[in-house]
């Protein structure tokens, strides 16, 4: 194990987040608050340990698989820690654990949040509670682009066949160039989320709030209770919208780029995310107005914006959906673990993954028909090689068996059932809002210490696709160092 190039890449990734903080600074400082000497000694010390880190000579200057599974765990870790400062300095939360809750909630675009009426906080607070999320999806797009297919972590080789572009294996041959494409797409959906947010009656410094959190599918908002009344009456359609294209593998973008309009509609996973989508929200519509006596519209803009926002795991709501109907909840929850695409800023499980779980399953019940039939799992008219499917096939258990071990962890803290299995799927999918006493206009404060610190593992876990944090807890990955 390369310790010493580990070492330096960290330093230089918080000499980079030292930068960043400089931004929530400038906006503090033109609003005239107190909250900028927060920034001030964060960036200090930010600063001061990535120079520490720097000098860690390296033994060499390659760079292995394991070395880059390190990286990314402890970059995440030490990004959060180091993000949660300017949280603890400037007091928006009680101790630094609520902080860094906080800050791992933004930076893994989770958006469960410890405060409870953000409308007090200092704007460049809010600012840098909305940033980290939007600065977390710029991450996660490299890493689930570029990374994780090299190295095929749960099932994410998938993308060698069913990503389209230039190259099979990244959207383009290296990897900075692959960060500029991305980031320049993602750099104008913000722009477009912000302009429409704008022209829809919000607030310029709420838009650019709300923009980055659709963008990013973060979830942070800057009001204490569900934004139905944000704006004017076209807000949540445009969000709905944003939120869809948020939650959209990023790969398609650079096939529109191209003008490669046929990479559409031969995408498999772009059809089944896309009537996911549309079938829940039309399912909740109807129940809303069966069982609510919602009218049409209102329960479609309702259930297409609740829909769209956790399935692609932004955590927005306009509606206090725990009101709603039994069967619109049950629609919601079963959500929480779908996520968006693979390749997009959102989390949870991800569509590629359950249509390969599933299309496992069909194979399982034709061989019993048929035992000796060889029936291969296809995506797109591609066979998906048999270790892939494995790797997926784990990954789901994994996911399914952290989220009852998380359930019974929060559970055993005293805290009822519903929103015990609400805070874990919402925390380790990345959705930030769930139901009970998670559910919309709530907040986390609540839970222990030790409940918040399980949960922001979970946070920090599901974004990072799990095995690669788990991976560096055995034996294997540090005797082959």
């Amino acid at each position: 194990m390369n310790f010493g190039m580990v070492g330096r890449i960290l330093g230089t990734l918080l000499l980079i987040e030292a930068l960043i903080l400089a931004v929530p600074l400038l906006v503090s400082v033109v609003y005239g608050e107190t909250a900028a000497s927060a920034f001030a000694w964060s960036i200090v010390i930010t600063a001061a340990a990535g120079l520490v880190l720097t000098r860690i000579k390296p033994g060499s200057d390659t760079i292995k698989a394991r070395e880059g599974l390190l990286i990314v765990t402890l970059g995440w870790a030490a990004a959060a820690v180091f993000g949660a400062l300017p949280f603890f300095f400037a007091r928006a939360v009680p101790t630094f654990i609520d902080a860094l809750f906080e800050c791992t909630s933004g930076l893994t675009t989770t958006g469960a949040t410890i405060i409870n009426d953000p409308e007090a906080l200092p704007r460049g607070i809010l600012f840098w509670r909305s940033f980290s999320h939007w600065l977390g999806g710029m991450g996660i797009l490299v890493f689930t682009l570029a990374l994780l297919p090299a190295i095929g972590v749960g099932g994410m080789q998938i993308y060698k066949a069913e990503a389209p572009g230039p190259s099979a294996d990244k959207l383009v041959p290296r990897l900075a160039n692959t960060a500029q494409l991305l980031y320049t797409v993602y750099l104008g959906l913000t722009v477009l989320a912000v302009l429409a947010l704008v022209c829809a009656g919000v607030p310029l410094f709420d838009a650019v709030l709300l923009g980055f959190g659709a963008v990013g599918t973060g979830g942070f908002t800057p009001y204490s209770t569900p934004m139905g009344s944000v704006g004017g009456s076209a807000v949540p359609w445009a969000l709905a919208v944003l939120m869809i294209l948020a939650g959209v593998n990023f790969s398609l973008y650079y096939e529109l780029w191209r003008r490669r309009w046929s990479s559409l509609g031969s995408n498999s996973e772009l059809k089944v995310y896309l009537g996911i989508t549309v079938l829940s929200a039309a399912l909740v519509t109807m129940n809303l107005v069966r069982s609510l006596q919602y009218g049409w519209g209102d329960a479609a803009k309702h259930a297409l914006f609740q829909v769209s926002s956790i399935i692609t795991t932004t955590g927005y709501s306009t509606a206090d959906y725990s009101q709603w109907p039994e069967f619109s909840k049950a629609v919601l929850f079963m959500l929480l673990f779908v996520g968006g695409s693979a390749g997009s800023t959102a989390g949870g499980i991800k569509v590629i993954r359950l249509m390969v779980a599933a299309k496992l399953v069909g194979r399982e019940v034709r061989r019993m028909l048929h035992s000796q039939a060889l029936v291969p799992v296809t995506i797109n008219g591609r066979v998906v090689p048999q270790e892939t499917v494995a790797s997926i096939a784990s990954f789901v258990f994994l996911y399914l068996g952290l989220f009852v071990a998380g359930t019974l962890l929060v559970a055993l803290a005293g805290t009822d059932l519903f929103t015990s299995a609400s805070a874990a799927a919402a925390t380790l999918g990345n959705v930030g809002v769930g139901f009970g006493l998670v559910g919309p206009g709530n907040s986390f404060s609540f839970f222990s210490g030790p409940v918040k610190l399980l949960l922001t593992v979970l946070m920090l876990v599901g974004r990072l696709e799990m095995f690669t944090v788990l991976v560096i807890f055995t034996p294997g990955f540090w005797r082959q160092a």
